[in-house]
Order: structure tokens, then C-alpha cells, then sequence
């Protein structure tokens, strides 16, 4: 597991809840095994530069939109 330093944080799980995709179908678009993504909502791994580019890219939303090296708020908070 990544340290602190290193732990990227993401909204992948939120992105395909939102559009109902399927981490396989995610999977199957980026070109990567299901397990990549769960890995990956998980803080488990850490994407290269070119996945996390496809992830946003699939998702059509800048790539700090998906991935931040600080936690994202939670939905609904004020700040």
C-alpha cells in the first residue's frame, strides 16, 4: 500500500456509479484486468500518468476531476 506521501486519492467508484458503469466495462474500455480497477478505487494502486489520462479521458472530465493528491470533501459538505 502506498504511504501517505504517495497515496492518491480518486473518484472513480463515484464517476461510475454516477454514468452505471460496471467496473469490468471500465476495465474493458481502459484495456486493464476488472481487479486494476477495484485496486485503484481503493487507494490499493496508484495509476500511471497514461491510465489516470484514459480514466479522465473515458469519464470526459479534466483529470483532477478523478484523481487528487489530497482528499476530496465529502458529497454534501460545505467546505
Amino acid at each position: 500500500m502506498p504511504t501517505d506521501k504517495e497515496h492518491v486519492h480518486n473518484r472513480i467508484a463515484v464517476l461510475r456509479a454516477e454514468r452505471g458503469v460496471s467496473r469490468r466495462d471500465l476495465a474493458t474500455a481502459l484495456g486493464v484486468h476488472y481487479q486494476t480497477v477495484g485496486y485503484l478505487e481503493r487507494g490499493e494502486y496508484s495509476p500511471s500518468l497514461h491510465l489516470a489520462l484514459r480514466i479522465a479521458a473515458y469519464f470526459e472530465v479534466p483529470v483532477e476531476v478523478v484523481f487528487s493528491l489530497t482528499p476530496f470533501p465529502r458529497l454534501g459538505s460545505t467546505t
